[in-house]
This record gives C-alpha cells, structure tokens and sequence, in this order.
C-alpha cells in the first residue's frame, strides 16, 4: 500500500482524503491550523454553483474594473502598490480571454460533474452540512446587464447546464422574500446550496475513522523529491520553532491542496503553479427569531451587478458574500469592504434585521486562467488539486476524483515498474 502526505485541511485537501482512502492508500493530511476548514474553507458563499462557472477573464471584466480602481465600495478592488507578482498574473489573466468561452464551458461540465461526487461523499459519511437543494436563482437589474447574462448563458448551456430565463413576476414566485424591482434572471434548479466549514470537518471525521491520520498544528519547513519518494519536514506550530528540530516523514507521494501557499511549495519542487490570493468577504446575519427568519430567503441569489451571492444555512442563518480584493496576503477585514454587503442585504432584504452580523474574509487560491491546477508536477509522486479561486466549494469533489485516479494510475503502474528487474524508475508523465 502506498502512503501519501495531503498538505491542506481545506475542502480540496479532505475530499481528495476521502478520495485516495477509498482507492485504498494510507494517506497523512497535514494543516497548519488546530482544524480543517479554518481558512478559505470557513464561511464561503455557500453556492455549489454550475450557474457561476463563467471564468472572469474578458474584456467586459477589465472595462468593469477599470471603472472600480477608485471607487472604495465597488465589487472589486485593487491595491496600486508595486508588486510584481500581482501585477505580472493580471498580464497573464488579462492573456487568457482568448480562452473564455473554452474554459467556461470546461468549468461548467466539472461543475456538472462534482455535484454527484459531492453529494455521495455527503450520503457515506453521513454528514449534516445545512444542504438546501432548492436551486440558484440569479437577478439582473436593467436589460443590458440580462443581455450580456443571456449570451453567458448559452456557454453554461454548452456545458450541459439546464438553465431558464424567468420574469420578474416569476422571481417573486421563486423568492418571495426578494423586495427590489428586477428587469429579469435566470433560474438553475440543480444548483444547491450548503456550508463548506460543516461539510469538512464532518468528512474530515469521516476519515479519520476509516483510517486518516491528520497531523495539526503542523507548518510544512521543508518538501523535496526523490526517485523513491517525497520528503516532508514540518514544525509544530503551537511550539518555538526555533527551540525544536523539525519533524520528518517519508511518502510515496505528496498532493499540494494548501491554497495560496501552494505556489512557495510548487516552487520548492521546480513547478509553477501562479497563483494570487484574491480576498473575497462574507457576513452571516444571525436569524434571532421567526420575523427574522421569515424575512430572509430560502432560494440562494446571485445579483450579477453587485457581485453578491447567498445561501441559507439552515433556520437560523443567512449567508451573503462577495467582492474580489486585490491586495496580496492580506487578511485583514476591512469595514468599507464589509458595509456594501450590509447595505445590499438591508436595500434586498429591508425587513430582515441585520443588528447580529458575523463579518469574514478569505483568500481564494485563483490562477491566472480562473482553471484549477490538477495533476502531476515534474517530479515522481508529486501532485497537485489547487487554485480553484472562487469555486472549491462548487469543484472539489469533482477534481478530487480526478487527481486521485491519477495517482491511482500512476503510482501504481510506477510500482510494477519497479518491481521489474532492470528497470530504472522514470518521471510520471502529465498525462499519467
């Protein structure tokens, strides 16, 4: 039996676990943090969203933005300062609109694919993660802005999603909670909905009763490759490093799912992998009593202009997130980036009393080409289910299951390799 370091606790890192523990390796998963899903994997959007896997790279995005740089409450914002590295993947983001429809329609089919993956995993282990299947409903405005949505659309629609244009009566009809004057939307009943922190760590408990051993507290000090294997090093992080030597271990075989420090580790083992750390925001409103409760809606939303979604966490909670922030590391929660997702909950939703709000923020691990990065690196046993951006939630299970069969595959056809007389070992191929 193989045995495989996982380096991520997040929705990427446990359900590719779960995968690989199915297949029937020993795996060690590894996190910085006392818990899974303490960082981008803590209070998402909530979405499990094939109706949002329309990739950001176009010129409609770059014009929109532009005409955010100055504005403080705008969906998107950019920290001017120097950087090279920001500015060097906004060049890149900006060399992949050629390849918007293409990667749009990939998406949407992964998308389409992980829902099974994902409510399967659910069934197995038994998990209560706030599941509400009562589909995604996205809201437009004005008749240009459903326009451009329509024409988005049949992209989606060539990736296999069944997808509808509704009214604004029939808007109402969906989510009566919803008070605002609406030009029109459209309505993906297969979408769901549920929270990716609870989700996690119930899988992650899963896990670790069919076998997982799950090393806490643990900063990755060091990684490298070898013919036979991968080396990890890693320091306890409740204790002084510099007070302890570093512990170490041996793999077969190590899959990077650790977000935005994914790129420092691919780096330290000769691969690329460009990932930024896009900041995105939440607020949870605690729903205190049944007036509360009432006003708020059930169906999940998506208002395209304002770049908010929500979801509902079971009775007593309700979901709003968004915004992308350009501003490297940094973890900060900003007020003025906060506010708008109140205003626009308060504006929606003016009967919902928004006096208990839990504000958050997390760095989406996004590449260039808003594609995941899955697959093999250049080095024997190393591999990669990372930079999913603002889509792990709605795409892990379904990349999980891909970067496992090619473990699967490639590990093991390595081994009978081996075991060959004669036969030198050779670099997995990214095909393997």
């Amino acid at each position: 039996m193989s045995h495989l370091a996982i380096i991520g606790a997040g929705i990427t890192g446990v359900t590719t676990a779960f995968k690989l523990l199915e297949r029937g390796f020993e795996v060690t998963l590894f996190d910085r943090r006392r818990y899974a899903a303490m960082e981008t994997s803590y209070a998402n959007g909530g979405q499990l969203s094939a109706s949002n896997a329309e990739v950001w790279n176009s010129w409609s995005t770059v014009v929109k933005g532009l005409g955010w740089l100055f504005k403080r409450d705008a969906p998107l914002s950019l920290n001017l300062s120097p950087s090279w590295h920001k500015y060097a993947w906004l060049a890149e983001f900006v060399g992949n609109i050629p390849h918007y429809r293409s990667n749009t329609i990939a998406t949407t089919r992964l998308a389409i694919e992980a829902r099974a993956h994902l409510l399967a995993m659910a069934r197995t282990a038994g998990i209560d993660f706030d599941l509400e299947q009562r589909g995604i409903l996205h809201i437009y405005h004005d008749a240009r802005d459903f326009e451009r949505a329509a024409r988005a659309n049949a992209l989606l629609e060539a990736g296999g999603l069944s997808r509808s244009a509704v009214s604004s009566a029939e808007i109402r009809a969906i989510e009566p909670a919803l008070a605002g004057p609406y030009h029109g939307g459209f309505f993906t009943p297969s979408d769901f909905t549920g929270d990716i922190h609870k989700f996690t760590r119930g899988l992650l408990a899963y896990c670790e009763r069919i076998g997982l051993r799950f090393v806490a507290d643990a900063s990755i000090a060091s990684i490298s490759a070898a013919t036979d294997g991968v080396e990890l090093g890693w320091h306890r992080v409740t204790s002084d490093a510099a007070d302890q030597d570093a512990e170490t271990g041996h793999f077969d075989g190590v899959v990077i799912c650790a977000g935005i420090e994914s790129r420092s580790l691919a780096a330290q083992l000769g691969d690329r992998v460009n990932i930024y750390p896009v900041k995105g925001y939440s607020i949870t409103v605690e729903l205190e009593d049944d007036d509360n409760q009432r006003a708020a809606p059930w169906v999940s939303l998506l208002d395209d202009k304002a770049k908010i979604v929500t979801s509902r966490l079971g009775a007593r909670r309700f979901r709003v997130a968004g915004t992308a922030e350009f501003n490297g590391a940094n973890r900060d929660i900003r007020a003025d980036r906060i506010e708008p997702l109140i205003a626009w909950t308060r504006q929606q939703f003016p009967k919902l009393n928004t006096s208990r709000v839990v504000p958050w923020c997390g760095l989406r691990p996004m590449m260039p080409d808003m594609m995941p990065r899955v697959g093999p690196g250049k080095r024997r046993g190393v591999f990669y289910n990372t930079g999913h951006g603002h889509l792990g939630w709605t795409l892990s299970a379904a990349t999980a299951e891909i970067v496992a069969d090619q473990i699967e595959r490639g590990l093991r056809s390595e081994a009978r390799r081996r075991a060959q007389p004669g036969t030198a070992p050779r670099a997995l191929s990214p095909a393997a």
